[in-house]
């Protein structure tokens, strides 16, 4: 073999199937060389280095599945995809839960080889500059979630993500599709539960002109919309039974039809969900379908809650006061010690996203003082829910709207006046103004 292509070993018992893989290589400029069981695929994933590795489930002296557990156990990072009988979802979602890449079905659609190919040759190596996205904190439950998104980064396995309200994440998913080889397609992340059941189909799916009143031109819908990149489902729970149906066979068959369209159109998407509920009790209520659980949780990842990570919360408080900052142009605000000991000492049931909104007020209220721990407006309370976190941050927000546009109105819109009959800084007010769009 020359050096200069990608390489790429075939692993087949069958010539024929050898020599149709190494012509459609070649054709890629990636050079094939070939080998007809786990023996000899082994002594040559030892001995060489590839770029992709392709291998049939039937061999002589094991399968394919054997040889993506070898490759795993033995640090062989080599891409490996799994050539399954067609319709054969059980051992796909396996050869997923091992490691493999991805899969492909007999017979070949070389369309699909092809850009699983393609995939596979723009995964970034290993110490690459991560994405953009970043997870911040230093905890050993942190440390470890990162790992785990580096290796699923390398995957295009469906993974499900799993954790409280406010944990990060869509942040998780992003990392996940910026680490991995769709990071140059669209990422297009869409709440399944904002989403109206009578216009779900057409929102995912697309829809033709004409297909509904209402429905003035063509829409591409949301799978078409992450085409050769990724859609993250968040809330996936929140699917209603009947769409449920209609995800998976989308999933299975890597095609959509939009509403009021006669054809099926090819569609190349990795999926990613999340929800703060869980999945496994819906399954067991009857409330979300069985077979798509298997097939959106081939990998699930978990995102801690901040209380169990309590290490990280001066990290992320400085991380925040700084964006906070930027935001709005003003210097970055201090933090006296008995501050940040509340904040290390509260639970934060709303996550990370509660410590922003902490912050934010705290920011309000400190004006051009350091933030002092009467600013930190926290308080442990039993049973406290991240939901009922985030009604009262709602509660408190309309609150302080009204007695702005209040002082407003009785100071004809000076704000000089009205920062002083709220007791607050101009600079404080301008900023709460800004954040609850007060005009």
């Amino acid at each position: 073999m020359s050096s200069g292509r990608p390489r790429a070993l075939v692993v087949d018992d069958e010539p024929d199937i050898c020599e149709l893989l190494a012509m459609t290589l070649d054709r890629m400029s990636v050079e094939a060389q070939t080998c007809g069981d786990v023996t000899s695929a082994r002594e040559l994933l030892q001995a060489n280095s590839y770029d992709l590795c392709l291998t049939d489930m039937r061999l002589p002296d094991g399968d394919g599945l054997e040889l993506v557990e070898w490759m795993q156990a033995n640090g062989v990072d080599t891409p490996v995809a799994v050539i399954t009988a067609h319709g054969n979802v059980e051992t796909a979602v396996r050869a997923l839960k091992l490691g493999a890449f991805d899969f492909i079905s007999k017979p070949l659609d070389l369309g699909g080889l092809r850009k699983l190919v393609d995939s596979a040759l723009r995964l970034p190596q290993a110490d690459a500059t991560p994405g953009r996205a970043r997870l911040l904190g230093e905890s050993v439950v942190i440390g470890e979630l990162r790992g785990m998104i580096d290796k699923v980064s390398r995957s295009q396995a469906p993974v499900h993500i799993t954790g409280e309200s406010g944990t990060g994440k869509e942040l998780v998913a992003r990392m996940i599709h910026e680490q991995g080889s769709r990071a140059d397609g669209p990422f297009v992340p869409v709440n399944c539960g904002a989403i109206p059941s009578e216009l779900m189909e057409s929102e995912f799916f697309g829809h033709k002109k004409g297909a509904f009143t209402g429905a003035i031109s063509d829409n591409k819908g949301l799978f078409a919309s992450a085409e050769g990149g990724t859609l993250f489902m968040d809330e996936i729970a929140d699917l209603p039974l009947a769409m449920q149906v209609k995800l998976l066979r989308v999933i299975q068959e890597k095609s959509v039809r939009p509403v009021g369209g006669s054809e099926e159109l090819p569609v190349d998407v990795r999926i990613l969900s999340a929800t703060h509920k869980n999945l496994r009790e819906l399954v067991a209520a009857g409330q979300f379908r069985e077979d798509l659980f298997y097939r959106v949780n081939v990998i699930e990842l978990h995102v801690p809650p901040l209380r169990d990570r309590r290490d990280d919360v001066p990290l992320l408080t400085d991380f925040l006061l700084k964006r906070l900052a930027n935001e709005h142009g003003i210097d970055i605000p201090e933090l006296t010690p008995a501050a940040r000991a509340r904040l290390s000492g509260y639970d934060f049931p709303g996550n990370v996203r509660e410590l922003e909104n902490v912050l934010e007020r705290a920011v309000a209220l400190s004006g051009d003082t350091p933030i002092d721990v009467d600013d930190i407006q926290v308080q442990n309370a039993p049973g406290k829910s991240a939901s009922a976190a985030h009604l009262l941050g709602d509660q408190l927000e309309s609150v302080e709207r009204d007695a702005i546009i209040k002082a407003l109105e009785e100071t004809r819109y000076n704000k000089t006046a009205a920062a002083k009959l709220l007791g607050l800084t101009l600079r404080a007010l301008r900023y709460r103004m800004q954040k609850l769009e007060i005009d």
